[in-house]
């Protein structure tokens, strides 16, 4: 069966392979965690979609692939007894060769490490020449700047050639070792070859005793790949910070990972060289590395800058009219609902109200195009306690009423917070809602959330005096008063149009009697 890139929402096109939990040749269990997907927005667990083996990994962690695209394939079984039952033929067909015929041969290549992968470092070999392998077990190691891999052998036999050393990188495609079907022929292979069959020594030799890129190696001696490297550098790390798990304690991807995520990035030791990096909590400076949200929100938003031209208005909003609704039904809605009533709800109607006579705000830019969507699906953006921001978003909001807005919106927020969005949570966009005003800010220009064409941003509310009409006579009241700021992207509609909505959304805050909505 393959396994395919799921569709992670409406909307979504691809996805990144982020980690796969299971490696080539592990038996797995239909619906037990197989790879994590992540988009800009969300990262989720995919469940094995059949038990079998898995016999192929076709994309690598860090690539990224559209929807549909083929990641692995799992087997039930059968197509590995036939390759038995191949292979056990092949002896005997050998036997009643001539003697003079030379023993069946397989060349091991570099694989294609994901689609937009040209070369790969070899990392480690776990065999050396005149050694026997076993069709799917570990021959060597492949890393790129993104993943590391274990390689299985693509056949059995003798290991008669390693013609690319540990620590070099070549094309994909390339030759890298030769499996043969006899041993006698290794002695003599290895003999033209000595040096790729030994590890290369814990000892560094000369610089000038070779000019083939080594591989830099642990305490221990074990070679440490170019992803490792770049990680350890990035983080200000030493390998001696850092406990491997791999083969002979090898540092591997994963333990630096997990280093990270449960340290911090402070190293034990304090580095002394000063080519590395400085480490965190050394000289006034700490470290922190980017995880993956915000890996994947820093990529988002300056494609977002490269990708629309950026232009914010702003409104200011009488909130006196919604502030009305929610003190007369402060303690009834917390009773029955469980939670209070804030003045989002009120904001998100507002904006269906005026979506409705201005669309092109509810729209996805598409080439040359402008795509308007006769449904609204607003896009709540959720701070996760300073840890990131991701966007759920409310199915179909222009036909709920305020209750059914809050609760939808409380609803999303706890599933983010407790890390239980699913894909159909982040999907299908259409505007979004920005809400910084809990930390009293004066105005925010957001970044529009591609492909979207605006979004809205809801500052601080706070009393203000303001001018009043009483009896067709000025006067001066205390009122709750706040800022709406919208980015819009220019391609897509001009200035003038956006004001207009802001204008409607305004009028509908301040205007409409919200104790008649929530009744």
């Amino acid at each position: 069966m393959d396994v395919i890139m799921p569709q992670l929402g409406e909307t979504v096109e691809e996805g990144t392979v982020s980690i796969w939990h299971k490696k080539v040749g592990d038996q797995i269990t239909e619906g037990e965690d197989l790879f994590d997907v992540s988009t800009d927005k969300v990262e989720m667990e995919i469940p094995a979609p059949a038990s079998g083996e898995l016999v192929e990994i076709r994309v690598a962690e860090g690539e990224t692939v559209d929807v549909g695209v083929t990641l692995a394939v799992i087997s039930d079984g059968a197509a590995a007894t036939a390759t038995t039952a191949s292979a056990a033929t092949a002896p005997a067909a050998s036997a009643e060769a001539p003697e003079s015929a030379a023993p069946a041969a397989m060349d091991v290549i570099m694989p294609q490490l994901g689609e937009t992968v040209e070369e790969g470092t070899v990392s480690v070999w776990h065999k050396k020449v005149g050694d026997h392998v076993e069709a799917g077990e570990d021959l060597f190691d492949v890393s790129t700047d993104k993943v590391e891999m274990e390689i299985p052998a693509p056949a059995s036999g003798e290991l008669i050639e390693i013609r690319v050393a540990e620590g070099e990188t070549v094309a994909v495609g390339v030759t890298l070792a030769v499996i043969g079907g006899g041993a006698a022929t290794a002695p003599a292979v290895a003999a033209e070859k000595p040096a790729p069959a030994t590890p290369v020594a814990a000892t560094p030799a000369p610089a000038a005793a070779s000019t083939r890129k080594v591989s830099l190696r642990d305490a221990r001696g074990n070679p440490l790949s170019p992803v490792v490297r770049r990680l350890i550098a990035e983080n200000a790390l030493t390998p001696e910070d850092i406990t491997g798990t791999g083969r002979a304690g090898r540092i591997t991807r994963k333990d630096v990972l997990a280093f990270l995520d449960g340290k911090g990035a402070q190293p034990a030791a304090p580095v002394t060289d000063a080519r590395t990096p400085v480490p965190a909590s050394k000289d006034g400076r700490t470290v922190v590395p980017f995880d993956k949200i915000r890996k994947l929100t820093a990529e988002h938003m300056v494609r977002s800058k490269a990708t629309s031209p950026h232009v914010l208005q702003a409104v200011e909003v009488d909130f006196h009219s919604v502030e009305r609704a929610r003190l007369a039904l402060r303690e009834v809605w917390k009773q029955q609902y469980g939670f209070s009533l804030t003045y989002l709800p009120f904001i998100a109607k507002a904006v269906c109200e005026a979506i409705a006579e201005y669309p092109r705000i509810n729209a996805h830019v598409e080439g040359e195009s402008l795509v308007l969507f006769d449904q609204i699906n607003l896009g709540i953006a959720v701070d996760l306690n300073f840890e990131g921001l991701v966007v759920p978003v409310v199915k179909n909001a222009g036909v709920k009423s305020i209750a059914e807005l809050a609760k939808d919106i409380r609803a999303l927020s706890d599933k983010a917070r407790n890390k239980k969005l699913g894909p159909d949570d982040m999907a299908g966009g259409t505007y979004t809602i920005s809400n910084s005003g809990t930390f009293g800010t004066l105005i925010t220009a957001p970044v529009i959330s591609q492909p979207q064409v605006a979004i809205l941003s809801m500052d601080g509310v706070s009393k203000k005096p303001v001018v009043i009409d009483v009896e067709g006579s000025d006067a001066i009241a205390i009122h709750p008063v706040g800022v709406l700021a919208q980015s819009f992207d220019h391609r897509a509609i001009d200035g003038a149009y956006s004001a207009a909505f802001l204008k409607k959304v305004r009028e509908c805050l301040q205007d409409n009697d919200w104790r008649v909505d929530l009744a």
